[in-house]
């Protein structure tokens, strides 16, 4: 993993270079929103920037250098933060294609789908990393996790399904309290229009889903991605016979889990267990 690893910055040098963009942008008389619009990323992520909740990219330190009038201020920050290497680049590269991504299948088979954790989930999740994040990489860590789940609250959010293999649903990580909070936050999801939740319940003769997890995207010009991950790497796959494999791999998986509404009566059970 190590020639693909890209830095995510500590928290307070994050919060530096956010505190430099905000400072710089009044002076120029931009809003959050009107500067988001400007470079097409948003209100919200100018926001997470100037937060400390998300890094400022070197391209977007210079873009705003040249709009801002800052005479490098923004890309020199930048290029001198402390470095704590916890996201790899591949992952940033699959973050940038998931924001905008129009179709999102995933299915894992030993933890919850990223974008459907709690917060509490998500930082039991991280606790449990070998060798061991300090606080505030934890911090950090779950904080953008929960960003994330922004995207299916979009005004048109993309059409999202997920495959759940029962193991990742019945195991409590961070206990009784974050499990129970976990199973009404997914019971919640599955409501929620464009989304479609589906359990792989033990017990099944076949399992098309054993070489591990996987996730399938399709970006707003109809290009179709994949994405998996292991224990010392991962990759983001564009080769169409590739992702042409999973793809058929995750729909063989959607015929073998439980129905929508099996999944919903499933996790009614056991919230009534708790």
């Amino acid at each position: 993993m190590s020639p693909g690893r890209r830095s995510r910055r500590n928290a307070s040098a994050l919060r530096m270079v956010g505190a430099l963009l905000a400072l710089h942008r009044e002076r120029a008389g931009y809003t959050q929103k009107t500067l988001g619009e400007r470079f097409v990323v948003g209100e919200a992520m100018i926001a997470a920037i100037e937060q400390g909740r998300r890094p400022l990219k070197m391209d977007l330190a210079v873009q705003l250098d040249e709009l801002l009038g800052t005479g490098g201020v923004l890309e020199t920050a930048v290029e001198n933060l402390p470095e704590v290497d916890l996201v790899p680049r591949w992952a940033e590269e699959y973050l940038d294609r998931e924001r905008e991504a129009i179709v999102i299948q995933w299915y894992e088979g030993l933890v919850l789908p990223g974008l459907l954790q709690t917060e509490d989930y998500a930082r039991a999740l991280f606790r449990s990393r070998v060798p061991a994040y300090d606080d505030d990489e934890v911090a950090q860590l779950v904080s953008a996790r929960i960003e994330r789940e922004a995207i299916l609250q979009r005004k048109v959010p993309p059409t999202t399904s997920f495959v759940i293999w029962e193991a990742a649903l019945r195991d409590r990580l961070g206990g009784p309290k974050v499990y129970e909070e976990q199973l009404r936050k997914l019971r919640d999801y599955t409501e929620l229009p464009g989304l479609a939740l589906q359990i792989m319940p033990f017990g099944r003769t076949s399992h098309a889903g054993l070489n591990g997890p996987f996730i399938l995207l399709e970006t707003p010009d109809y290009q179709r991605l994949a994405y998996t991950e292991n224990q010392r790497g991962s990759q983001l796959i564009a080769d169409p016979d590739e992702v042409a494999i999973l793809a058929q791999k995750y729909a063989m998986l959607r015929t073998q889990a439980l129905n929508t509404e099996d999944t919903r009566d499933l996790l009614d059970d056991l919230l009534g267990e708790q």
